[in-house]
């Protein structure tokens, strides 16, 4: 089966640091990992950061459970988007700003204007956005952590999918002296999705709020961070150049399936700089027919989003970007139904 609900890298998962994690099986499951304070280090080495700004978490999905725990008032949202944040507040607290834009595109200027006249005390923004793929560069999310700076607000971004991004080595807010400037800030990123190691558990969040920070680290339960999770952190840093290589790949693959995407007839293509495609379904399909077919006729797993918020049910699917022989055995699926 390919599986094009699964959202991670199709390429780094080839690297030497797979090998290398087998290698030390044994040892690895039979240990225990380190506590915080190490894993914490660990951490800051792997992506630059200092360790009383940073926290490993087990997964991103931890540190999103931590960290709404600890946003007090509304919260400021755009759809469709990850509902695990929504999911993990109360529908009071919920400020939803869906994009009047067929693609879903929107910039830190609509979210400025919508917020302005909706007053939130945290705002979220996922950049690339999930499922739209909508980015705002470098440049407009600093406007937008400017402007909630200003109003005392906490910005939360969520950083899983920037990675994937065209001119990616300069796209991160991962840098301290950029939280440092906006120390309402806080940064996640989900090791899982960039770096396609799932299974790890890892995820990290980072913020110049250090009593947020620190607060956090007590939260989360002791050994968080399992054996095989501290080991990639022990070791990435050998692989840094695999890493950087990976993504390349990446986005010269997604490239190549865009092009091929767009001439089939009953999809409407929607840009994206992360890992996977918003697709609008057209006549004569629908995508949870189109979902069945797929699964039935061609073994190949994907999403209707039937449950997305923000949307038309039974209109868009979501779609992985794999590596080039999956996507061709896709795209032929998809010829043979146009």
């Amino acid at each position: 089966m390919l599986d094009y609900c699964y959202l991670v890298n199709p390429y780094f998962n080839r690297s030497g640091i797979i090998d290398e994690m087998q290698a030390h099986f044994r040892t690895l499951v039979s240990e225990y990992p380190a506590g915080m304070a190490v894993n914490s280090a660990l951490a800051s080495t792997c992506w630059g950061i200092k360790p009383e700004y940073i926290i490993p978490g087990n997964g991103a999905a931890e540190l999103i459970k931590a960290l709404t725990e600890n946003l007090d008032g509304k919260v400021g949202v755009v759809r469709p988007t990850f509902e695990e944040y929504p999911n993990r507040l109360s529908a009071e607290q919920v400020v939803t700003f869906v994009p009047q834009d067929e693609s879903f595109r929107y910039g830190a200027s609509d979210m400025i204007e919508f917020f302005g006249a909706n007053p939130v005390e945290t705002l979220l923004l996922i950049n690339p956005d999930n499922p739209s793929g909508n980015f705002i560069p470098l440049e407009g999310v600093h406007q937008l952590a400017q402007w909630c700076e200003e109003r005392g607000m906490r910005f939360v971004l969520d950083e899983s999918f920037v990675d994937f991004s065209v001119g990616y080595a300069h796209n991160s807010f991962l840098d301290n002296s950029l939280m440092e400037k906006y120390p309402h800030m806080c940064v996640l990123k989900s090791i899982s999705k960039s770096y396609g190691v799932p299974g790890l558990r890892l995820g990290i969040l980072c913020s110049a709020d250090t009593d947020l920070i620190a607060k956090m680290k007590k939260q989360v339960s002791i050994w968080n961070i399992n054996s095989f999770a501290e080991f990639f952190m022990q070791i990435y840093p050998k692989y840094r150049t695999d890493y950087q290589k990976a993504c390349d790949q990446f986005i010269q693959a997604r490239a190549d399936f865009e092009v091929a995407l767009r001439k089939i007839p009953f999809l409407r293509v929607m840009p994206s700089q992360a890992n996977y495609f918003f697709l609008e379904v057209l006549p004569p399909y629908k995508p949870k027919e189109l979902c069945a077919i797929l699964l039935k006729r061609f073994n190949i797993l994907a999403s209707a989003c039937l449950a997305k918020k923000g949307i038309e049910p039974d209109r868009y699917m979501r779609i992985a970007i794999r590596n080039h022989a999956d996507n061709e055995r896709f795209i032929q699926a998809l010829k043979e139904l146009a």
